[in-house]
């Protein structure tokens, strides 16, 4: 059991998929924005693995350029 739990973390090391408190850290925002955006359809794309909500690291950064701008609005 103990041998099958470190397999199983040394297989999550270097892995493209993040958590929403990775997601949140990697992006600059909070868990709560990540959530409200999810349900608006308006944030990065996101997988459900079983229950778990994970974010491929790829996907956060073209949806980052995507909202990237030149200028603040007034």
């Amino acid at each position: 059991m103990e041998d099958e739990h470190l397999r199983a973390i040394q297989a999550r090391k270097g892995s493209p998929f993040l958590t929403d408190a990775q997601t949140a850290l990697y992006l600059g925002l909070t868990r709560q924005t990540l959530q409200r955006m999810r349900t608006r359809g308006d944030g990065p794309r996101f997988r459900k693995h079983g229950r778990f909500v994970r974010y491929h690291i790829e996907d956060l950064d073209s949806w980052s350029m995507s909202v990237a701008s030149e200028k603040t609005r007034k």
